[in-house]
């Protein structure tokens, strides 16, 4: 057999296409789950390996060379062989009787998740499903130790030692109940004000609290929360009770905000976007119905 020693590993492959479709190499890390000083370096050694300079760098972006998009033209067909020789490695071991255990942040599981299992049961009637709610750390704790098939989680990264995803995108929003002093702002408060301010707050480890610590970082991060909870029913009814401004997912709160039970309070300067991902063991890939609920999701997103 032929040596295939320029060939990239399928990692590679993702990330060269990744980048030439959405034109960043620092965005095409943060899709992937990586840092981009190890994306650019893995795209280096891409270079390198297959002789030619896949990518032209600019302050705009990165745009393949002619080399790179016929590089790239040759990894999907690469990926796309090998994804259907994983999906069919994995119909040879899947049963009708199979069983799912499933663990997600509280987000995924309660506005997400109900839409996803419902479809996968009208697919795999006979697929005997395990849902469990746990905080994002907690998840990825649960995906690596191997009491769970398949994890969902929120944040701007994948977990160490996981595998993972982009399966749908979430924003945090902060609310207000509607006699609040934030809720008559029409231009809402600023970053500054926002991480100066005593917040009603989700517990640390939870994807919510990752999210909002690390957008005002550069802010000065939060200020001590003035309560600390630990689902989003309990954040929900302490905004409504009107006592203090939360922060919380804008899928959670969205039958409040067409109700006009809580107020959204704008905040100036401050991406409060998040991922939301489905996650595994590194080194491993989904099979049976947890690669069928993963290509659910994917469905649902396009």
């Amino acid at each position: 057999m032929a040596a295939t020693h320029r060939v990239p590993d399928l990692g590679a492959l993702e990330l060269l296409l990744a980048v030439v479709r959405l034109g960043s190499v620092g965005k095409a890390a943060a899709e992937l789950g990586v840092t981009q000083p190890a994306a650019s370096a893995r795209i280096r050694s891409m270079e390198r390996q297959i002789g030619v300079a896949l990518f032209e760098r600019s302050p705009r972006g990165s745009r393949p060379t002619r080399a790179g998009a016929l590089v790239a033209e040759w990894a999907q067909q690469v990926l796309d062989a090998a994804r259907a020789m994983d999906a069919g490695i994995a119909a040879l071991q899947e049963r009708q009787d199979a069983r799912l255990r499933v663990v997600a942040s509280l987000t995924v599981a309660e506005y997400l998740m109900p839409g996803w299992l419902v479809a996968l049961h009208e697919a795999r009637p006979g697929t005997a499903v395990t849902l469990r709610a746990a905080s994002s750390t907690e998840v990825a704790e649960h995906v690596r130790a191997g009491k769970a098939d398949l994890g969902f989680v929120e944040g701007a990264r994948t977990p160490a030692g996981l595998s993972g995803t982009v399966v749908a995108s979430d924003r945090l929003v902060v609310v207000v109940a509607p006699r609040h002093a934030w809720a008559r702002r029409r231009d809402g408060v600023t970053a500054e004000e926002l991480a100066g301010t005593p917040l009603i707050l989700r517990d640390r480890g939870s994807g919510t609290r990752e999210v909002l610590d690390r957008a005002l970082s550069s802010f000065g991060g939060t200020a001590p929360p003035l309560l600390q909870l630990a689902s989003t029913t309990a954040l929900k009814a302490a905004a409504v009770s009107g006592a203090g401004p939360v922060v919380v997912s804008e899928l959670a709160v969205a039958d409040e905000l067409s109700g006009g039970r809580l107020v959204a309070v704008p905040v100036r300067d401050l991406d409060l976007g998040r991922p939301l991902r489905a996650v595994w063991p590194s080194g491993q890939h989904p099979a049976g119905p947890a690669r069928h609920l993963l290509g659910l999701t994917r469905q649902s997103r396009a």
